[in-house]
């Protein structure tokens, strides 16, 4: 086929959709000869996905089509195009007068049957075209009109180079309160308030013998504006000049800014209001900080034997506490307690058990009864929802007598002299104030038979469950690799370094706790290594 043998009104970019290939490659090879952009697609489902990525002028659609057939995807794309238009040609061997009318109904412009007749298919691209064409000049003359009607609720006023007003509109009509009649021919200074009336004259006089603008060519300059009945108010002024006829001009914009003024007044009230609100807070929390710090920071914290790190997710509080005491008969008292939440309301709840444990571990009192106190009273001044996981350790220096217990805290593990996972204890236990426990239903679990080098490793949830910027949690894997061939006393050191290195820059969402005991090396019946 020859090309056509006039230009085409214009070029469009064109989406052919058949699942016939030679006909796609005839339908590209005669458009592209007519001067237009064309894409392929097989089916309706394909011809949906492209127009959704990007803008077409024109599709021509075949109507049986697997996956897709050519009337649902017309209906897609149609849903798609919004207020712009989109002409759709259906070419089909189906030429039946109800095929014709389901295309019609489906949102298709045109109907062409099959096998396609280019001499009318020429045609009848030229007649869309040129409706293509006329469509965008109505569209783009809407769009100018539009503009000029949004901008209709700002004033304009038109002066000469006398200061004379020459012409206005009705929003300056409404916001000065002057009939047009009563401003035009009068001096701008009418809408001004003193002292600007008295010297505007003088500016324009200035500015016209080569002096610097004021606010000629400025946009949104901040002015005082004069209403009939004499108030006064803020104005966004724009001045542009023109020159008709020989004559130079001005054309102002004006805009009441009452509103925003009075917005900005509240909002900087609210703002003094939110800042002595937040200063106080904060004064409030440092002060609550400094009492949790007295009754957390005791003696049994420096002990030889732990070490500890504490990472809060909030600046001033942490849900995780650590506790640790020595008793007058030798034994070593450590807990680690997270309660629900995180921040102040979190630390609130663990306060409560903080007395009991040291009173209680400073007297060498059993570690079950302990336990059993704690939870006593958790149990009793809790609300309803809010717990405390919990993990208590009590170390014997002078014989086998060393034991744990887990409650609703991640389980221990017993860490071998070259860093490898020797012992896990899991938790067995509900986490303290969630229910009343009778004394003999505390069992502890004997902590014994450990090589020397042998250290505790008890964590809250918030360290595994950490997550960097791609989702992944810090998880067990993770710690226990970190751990590997590392001696104990750097293995605190090691989990740090991890951490910051798996968060990167991402906060930590949760309080993070990880704490290392030294274990006693005691004498034991039990020969094997724990398992």
């Amino acid at each position: 086929m020859s090309p056509p043998a006039d230009a085409p009104p214009s070029s469009h970019h064109v989406l052919v959709v058949d699942d016939t290939a030679t006909n796609r490659q005839i339908l590209a090879v005669f458009l592209k000869k007519m001067g237009h952009t064309v894409d392929l697609a097989e089916d309706g489902a394909k011809a949906v996905a492209m127009f959704a990525a990007r803008p077409y002028d024109l599709v021509i659609m075949d109507v049986m089509m697997p996956v897709m057939d050519g009337y649902e995807a017309t209906r897609r794309i149609k849903a798609m195009c919004g207020e712009r238009w989109v002409p759709v040609i259906f070419l089909s061997a189906l030429d039946k007068d109800e095929n014709l009318v389901a295309g019609l109904e489906a949102g298709g412009d045109d109907y062409l049957a099959k096998p396609v007749n280019f001499v009318v298919l020429e045609a009848k691209l030229r007649s869309l075209s040129r409706a293509l064409l006329l469509r965008r000049e109505l569209e783009d003359a809407r769009r100018f009109s539009q503009a000029v009607t949004d901008n209709l609720l700002d004033a304009v006023v038109t002066i000469d180079e006398h200061g004379r007003i020459e012409a206005v509109n009705p929003a300056c009509c409404h916001i000065f309160g002057y009939a047009a009649n009563e401003m035009i021919g009068q001096n701008i200074s009418l809408l001004m308030p003193e002292p600007y009336a008295s010297r505007h004259d003088g500016y324009i006089r200035a500015y016209l013998a080569g002096g610097a603008p004021k606010v000629i060519g400025t946009l949104g300059c901040e002015v005082e504006g004069r209403r009939k009945d004499g108030s006064v108010f803020p104005l966004a002024l724009s001045v542009s000049e023109f020159r008709d006829q020989g004559r130079r001009m001005f054309v102002g914009a004006l805009r009441d800014i009452t509103r925003e003024k009075e917005a900005e007044r509240r909002l900087r009230e609210t703002a003094q209001v939110l800042q002595l609100y937040h200063d106080e807070r904060e004064a409030e929390n440092r002060l609550a900080a400094e009492i949790l710090d007295q009754l957390l920071q005791r003696p049994g914290l420096a002990d030889p034997r732990l070490k500890y790190w504490m990472a809060p997710a909030e600046a001033h509080f942490s849900g995780d506490i650590i506790a640790a005491a020595r008793a007058a008969n030798g034994r070593y008292y450590v807990l680690l307690a997270d309660a629900t939440g995180h921040g102040l309301a979190a630390a609130i709840c663990v306060l409560p058990l903080l007395t009991q444990f040291y009173d209680s571990a400073g007297a060498g009192v059993p570690l079950s009864r302990i336990i059993h106190r704690i939870n006593t009273q958790l149990n009793a001044s809790l609300p309803v929802g809010r717990f405390v996981a919990a993990t208590f350790v009590c170390l014997d220096e002078t014989g086998s007598a060393s034991e744990i217990w887990v409650g609703g805290l991640p389980a221990a593990h017993v860490i071998g002299p070259d860093g490898r996972l020797l012992q896990t204890l899991e938790s067995v236990n509900l986490p303290l104030g969630i229910e009343a426990l009778s004394a003999e239903a505390v069992q502890t679990v004997p902590l014994a038979g450990y090589p020397p080098g042998a250290q505790l490793m008890v964590y809250s949830d918030g360290l595994v469950e950490a997550q960097n910027a791609q989702g992944e949690a810090f998880g067990l894997a993770r710690l226990l690799a970190c751990l590997a061939d590392v001696p104990p006393q750097a293995r605190l050191d090691a989990v740090k370094d991890a951490m910051l290195q798996h968060l990167g820059e991402m906060p930590a969402h949760d309080d993070m706790t990880v704490l290392f005991l030294d274990l006693p090396t005691l004498p034991t019946s039990r020969q094997e290594s724990p398992s």
